[in-house]
């Protein structure tokens, strides 16, 4: 047994303010980064091709990191509990350490490699490095319960004392030559581009990969957008957004040194208006915790609705009315704009993600779970429990207060791209039209007709009354 440690990347693809990373460090100099391409993961059919091209442009820079450092990223493919065991054993590692994960798939992968190295001797730890609270940390006081409602969960969560960032990482030493032709013939490889693991994007990324682009972004969101976030956050032709969700996703930066930039932020405030919108963002990074914190206590989100009324809930489920949907061919401007933006560039406005969830469940009368899943086949920042959480909010299937909520497509638009600027942007064929048929959707046939753009496949009004009959029906 030696004094090597492997660090088993995931969620957490950098080297700065690494909870798990850090705590390695103190046992000993001599650790190694680990990334395992899971094919229980890659072969599913719902990862998105820009998502990928996003985790290996994170895996490039922190290969160049761990080089820096002094060490090694070794990448590895397959299933984990035997690829992970491979290497450690063949490297006579002493330990593997890792940060946990809240989804239903990761606490079983991370058991079964826990049983896989501990049956041969290798020491495991883990530690919670994506959250600012871990789950059970934030629980109701009457109950110790887990939270299921958010508002509640914001004021417990937002005064406990959180995380600090770790003190910067200088120097590591890493394997030998010999020790490296070891980890090859256990089944280490060059890491592969998104192409090579059958994955193409060609359009550019909302947000270049890596640490160093995701501390870049959030520097320039806050001298860019914090202070004005509250009132601009809802425009989805205003930059007004952070773009950073990818980041967080995977783990290119920190949970800790984000929340330290929105405190750093609200010291230097100079107007309530600034402050407000500091805190406004405060409260989304509590929004994806709360998601997060749902999804560990209570995995069955992961397949279905938290509410009883939606567990058979009568969803018509027409296919040809889906892919319309799905191509942006709706009917709807607003609508065919949000999709047309998240086919083309793997990530849409989150006001939009609101519009469109709403129409697919509500107008459509479409199973959530089917738009879920397209999401995550599209999204570059796609994560399952803010996904799966912001469907469930929008189809009032999950944890929600107010679970009937109905948007009107037109009503969205006129309030939110009032001049059709955003609908311009990404349905360029009808952006000559008049603002106000934009808007509305309400466009007169010849113009339609001129202009080849389809007739709405359904009507909001007499649709909105279907949905609330169904609704209705299943609460007896």
């Amino acid at each position: 047994m030696s004094d090597l440690i492997l660090f088993w990347h995931r969620r957490d693809l950098r080297i700065s303010d690494n909870l798990g990373l850090a705590a390695a460090t103190k046992q000993t100099a001599k650790i190694v980064g680990l990334f395992c391409l899971d094919s229980n993961i890659l072969d599913r059919d719902d990862i998105a091709p820009a998502r990928v091209t996003y985790m290996i442009g994170c895996l490039q820079e922190l290969e160049q990191n761990y080089q820096q450092l002094g060490s090694q990223l070794i990448i590895v493919q397959g299933k984990p509990q035997k690829a992970i065991a491979q290497i450690a054993i063949a490297l006579k590692a002493k330990a593997v350490f890792w940060n946990l994960d809240v989804e239903p798939y990761a606490k079983e992968r991370d058991r079964t490699v826990t049983d896989a190295l501990k049956e041969k001797g290798i020491e495991t730890k883990n530690f919670w490095d994506q959250l600012l609270h871990a789950p059970g940390d934030v629980l109701t006081k009457s109950s110790s319960e887990p939270y299921k409602v958010y508002t509640p969960f914001w004021r417990s969560w937002n005064q406990e004392d959180k995380q600090k960032t770790t003190k910067e990482i200088k120097q590591l030493s890493g394997l030998t030559k010999a020790e490296l032709e070891t980890a090859n013939q256990a089944g280490a490889i060059a890491l592969p581009t998104a192409q090579d693991l059958g994955y193409v994007w060609e359009n550019p990324l909302m947000l270049e990969p890596g640490e160093t682009a995701a501390i870049e972004k959030l520097e320039e969101f806050c001298d860019r957008a914090i202070y004005c976030y509250e009132e601009e956050r809802n425009f989805p032709y205003v930059d007004g957004t952070s773009n950073l969700s990818a980041a967080l996703k995977f783990g290119a930066v920190s949970i800790r040194s984000v929340w330290q930039a929105t405190l750093d932020m609200l010291a230097n405030c100079r107007s309530e208006e600034a402050k407000n919108g500091v805190v406004t963002w405060q409260k989304e990074l509590a929004w994806r915790e709360f998601y997060q914190h749902c999804m560990f206590f209570f995995p069955e989100l992961a397949k279905g609705s938290y509410r009883d009324e939606f567990k058979d809930f009568p969803w018509e489920n027409d296919e040809t009315k889906f892919q319309a949907w799905c191509e942006g061919k709706t009917g709807y401007p607003i609508v065919d704009a949000a999709m047309r933006q998240l086919n083309e560039t793997g990530w849409m406005h989150n006001r939009c993600r609101m519009i469109v969830a709403s129409f697919l469940t509500k107008d459509l009368i479409i199973d959530w779970r089917w738009g879920e899943k397209y999401f995550m086949q599209k999204l570059f920042d796609g994560d399952l429990s803010s996904n799966n959480g912001g469907w469930q909010w929008s189809a009032s299937s999950g944890m929600d207060p107010k679970p009937l909520r109905i948007f009107n497509p037109a009503s969205q638009a006129a309030k939110f791209d009032q001049d059709g600027e955003y609908i311009r942007q990404w349905l360029p064929e009808i952006s000559s039209m008049e603002t106000e048929y934009l808007v509305t959707g309400k466009i007169p046939e010849l113009e339609r007709a001129s202009y080849d753009y389809p007739q709405p496949i359904v009507d909001h009004k007499v649709q909105q009354r279907q949905f609330k009959a169904l609704y209705k029906q299943q609460k007896g």
